[in-house]
C-alpha cells in the first residue's frame, strides 16, 4: 500500500497546487499553461525548503500519456484535407528553421568553448519547437483554427519526421564520428511509407469500427473503443521506434474523418486537460534555479537565439513560401520555443556519453523560458507586425508586394490549373498504390522469421518456403499494381496528348501518342518491379522459383483482371466516401 500512497499523495499535491496556481493566473488573466509550470516549479525538488514529490518517475511517466492526449486531441482537430493545404508552406518553413537553428546552436557551443559534440547536440535541440507547448497555447488564446495556427500545425508534422531522421544522423555521428546519409535517407524514407499506410488502412477500417460502436449509444463503449486504439496504435509506434507524439497525432487524423469526431471531442476533452496538466506540471518539476544561476549567460544567450532565429527562420520561410500581412510573423512568433523533442536529443547524448552534464540542464532551463514566453509572443505577433510594416521602407516593400504579385502570377490558371490538379491527383494516387504495394512486401520480410516457422510444417525447404511468403506478397499486391499500371496510362495518354503537337510530329502524331501512351506505363511497372526485387531481397526465392512464382501470379492476373480492377475500385470509392463523410453532430 506504500507505494500506492505515495502515488496518490503525489497526484493529490499536483493537482491541489495546480488548481490554486491556474485559478491565480486566470484571475491575473494570463496564460493557464503557465501556472502549471510555475507550479511544477513550486512543488520540484529543486524549490526550498522541502521536495513535495515523492516519486518522480511515475509523474514523468504520467506527463508522456498527456503528450499522447493532448497531440491525439490535435489530430481530431486537423483533417488530411488542412493538411493538404499547408504541405508546401510546412516543408519549406521546416527544413529553413532546421539549418539555420543547427548553425545557431553549433555556433554558440563553439562561442562559449564547449565539445565540438555538444556544439552539434546543441544545434539539434534548438532546431525543433515544442509541438506540445504550441498546441497548449493557441487552444488556450482560442487561436487553433486560424490560418497560421494550421501553417504552424503542418509545419510541427514535418518538423517531427525530420526530426526523427536527425535522430539517426546523431547517433551515426556519436558512435561511428562520420554522417551515413544513406541510414538518415533509409529512415525518413520507412517513415513516410509507415505514415501513408497507416492513413490509407486506418481510414478504410476505425471509421467504419467507429461507427458500428456508435450504434449502441453508450458513450462508455465509444470511449473505451477510442482509448483502445489510441495505445494500441502508439504502442505500435513506439515498437517500431517511432515518435509516440507523431503515433497519436496519426491516429487521431484517422478519426478526424469519422462521423463521430464531435462525440470524441467531447468524450476526450476532460481526460486530455487532466493528463495535459500533468505534462506541464512535469516540465516545471525539471526546472532548476542553481542551474539558471549557474549557466545564466548560456541559458540567456540561447533563449534570444531560439526566439530570434526562429522568428527569423520561419517568418522568412513563411513569406518566401508566399504567405504575406501579419502571418510570416504569427508563424515565427508561435513557433518560438523548444521542448519534447530537445529533451529526447538530450537523452541522447547522454544515453551515448558524447555531451557534457550540463547540456541536459541547460537546454531544460532554455525549455522552461520560452514555453513561459510562448503565450506572449503569440499574442505580441500582431502589434510587431504592423509596427514592422511602418518601419519597413516604401521601396522594400515594394519589392516585396512585387514578390508576392510574381508568386500570384506563377499559379496556373484556367486549363492549366485543372490539367495541373488532374496530374497531382493521378501521381498522388500512384504514390499511395506504390506504398502500400511495398509496405506488403516489407512486412513479409519483417515478419519472415515467424512465417517461415509457421510453414516449416508443411514446407521443409527453406527456398520453397520463400517462394510462397513472396507469392502471397506479390498476390495481395496485385490489386495495387493493376491500379498504378492504370493510372500510369492514364497518366501517360494525358501527357502524350498534352505533350506532342500536331503542329511538330506531323502525320506522325497519333503514333508517337501512341507509344508514348503506352511505354511509359511499361517502364514504370519495370522499374517498380526492380524496387520490389531490391526491398524484398530477404525473402527472394531463387530464380527457378521465381519464375514459377511470376508465371503463377501472371496467369492470375489474366483470369481475374476485372474482379482485381472492380475490388480496388471498392476500396478506393471507400476511402473517398470516408473522407467525404461530414462529422455526425446529432449526438
Amino acid at each position: 500500500m506504500h507505494a500506492v500512497e505515495l502515488f496518490i499523495q503525489d497526484l493529490a499535491v499536483i493537482m491541489l497546487i495546480a488548481g490554486i496556481v491556474t485559478v491565480v493566473f486566470n484571475r491575473f488573466k494570463q496564460p493557464v499553461v503557465l501556472g502549471y509550470i510555475v507550479a511544477g516549479v513550486i512543488i520540484g525538488p529543486h524549490t526550498p525548503p522541502f521536495n513535495m514529490i515523492q516519486d518522480e518517475q511515475t509523474v514523468h511517466i504520467l506527463s508522456e500519456l498527456g503528450v499522447i492526449f493532448l497531440l491525439f486531441s490535435l489530430g481530431l482537430e486537423f483533417s488530411l484535407k488542412k493538411l493538404a493545404k499547408v504541405g508546401a508552406t510546412a516543408v519549406i518553413v521546416a527544413i529553413a528553421e532546421i539549418v539555420l537553428m543547427i548553425w545557431i546552436g553549433y555556433e554558440i557551443g563553439i562561442y562559449f568553448g564547449w565539445k565540438t559534440m555538444d556544439a552539434v547536440f546543441l544545434g539539434a535541440m534548438l532546431a525543433v519547437s515544442s509541438t506540445t507547448i504550441i498546441v497548449k497555447a493557441l487552444n488556450e488564446l482560442g487561436m487553433k483554427n486560424e490560418k497560421f495556427a494550421q501553417i504552424i500545425f503542418g509545419i510541427l508534422i514535418v518538423e517531427d519526421i525530420l526530426a526523427i531522421g536527425m535522430i539517426a544522423l546523431l547517433s551515426g555521428i556519436a558512435t561511428s564520428g562520420s554522417v551515413d546519409s544513406g541510414e538518415v535517407v533509409n529512415t525518413v524514407g520507412k517513415l513516410l511509407l509507415f505514415m501513408i499506410v497507416s492513413l490509407v488502412v486506418g481510414i478504410l477500417i476505425v471509421p467504419r469500427l467507429l461507427n458500428y460502436v456508435a450504434r449502441f449509444k453508450s458513450n462508455e463503449m465509444l470511449l473505451v473503443t477510442v482509448l483502445g486504439i489510441l495505445f494500441g496504435f502508439c504502442l505500435l509506434v513506439m515498437k517500431l521506434q517511432y515518435s509516440v507524439a507523431l503515433g497519436a497525432f496519426l491516429v487521431g487524423a484517422i478519426m478526424a474523418e469519422s462521423r463521430q469526431l464531435h462525440r470524441i471531442e467531447r468524450l476526450i476533452e476532460p481526460v486530455r486537460d487532466m493528463f495535459s496538466a500533468i505534462f506541464f506540471v512535469a516540465i516545471g518539476l525539471m526546472f532548476d534555479p542553481n542551474v539558471l544561476a549557474q549557466y545564466w549567460l548560456p541559458i540567456l544567450v540561447i533563449t534570444v537565439a531560439v526566439v530570434f532565429g526562429k522568428l527569423l527562420s520561419c517568418g522568412i520561410g513563411t513569406f518566401l513560401s508566399g504567405h504575406g500581412g501579419r502571418t510570416p510573423m504569427r508563424v515565427g512568433m508561435g513557433l518560438a520555443q523548444i521542448g519534447e523533442f530537445s529533451f529526447i536529443i538530450a537523452a541522447l547524448g547522454v544515453s551515448l556519453k558524447v555531451t557534457s552534464d550540463f547540456l541536459y540542464p541547460i537546454v531544460v532551463a532554455v525549455s522552461a523560458v520560452t514555453a513561459l514566453l510562448t503565450p506572449y509572443l503569440i499574442r505580441a505577433a500582431d502589434p510587431l507586425s504592423a509596427r514592422a510594416v511602418d518601419l519597413v521602407p516604401r521601396k522594400i516593400s515594394g519589392i516585396l508586394g512585387l514578390y508576392s504579385n510574381w508568386l500570384e502570377s506563377l499559379q496556373p490558371t484556367g486549363d492549366k490549373a485543372e490539367l495541373s490538379k488532374i496530374i497531382r491527383r493521378i501521381l498522388l494516387q500512384v504514390m499511395v498504390n506504390l506504398a502500400l504495394v511495398v509496405a506488403i512486401f516489407l512486412a513479409g520480410a519483417f515478419f519472415v522469421d515467424g512465417l517461415s516457422a509457421w510453414l516449416a510444417r508443411w514446407i521443409a525447404e527453406m527456398a520453397e518456403r520463400k517462394a510462397v511468403i513472396w507469392g502471397v506478397a506479390l498476390i495481395l499486391s496485385l490489386p495495387f499494381l493493376i491500379a498504378t499500371y492504370r493510372k500510369l496510362q492514364a497518366l501517360a495518354m494525358l501527357l502524350a496528348e498534352v505533350g506532342v503537337k500536331p503542329e511538330l510530329a506531323g502525320s506522325y502524331t497519333e503514333g508517337v501518342r501512341r507509344i508514348v501512351s503506352e511505354v511509359i506505363p511499361v517502364m514504370s511497372i519495370v522499374a517498380i518491379m526492380v524496387l520490389i526485387f531490391v526491398l524484398s531481397a530477404s525473402i527472394l526465392p531463387p530464380l527457378n522459383l521465381l519464375v514459377v512464382v511470376l508465371l503463377g501470379a501472371a496467369g492470375l492476373l489474366w483470369l481475374l483482371w476485372s474482379k482485381l480492377v472492380k475490388l480496388h475500385s471498392r476500396l478506393q470509392i471507400a476511402l473517398f466516401e470516408t473522407l467525404d463523410e461530414k462529422p455526425d453532430d446529432a449526438h
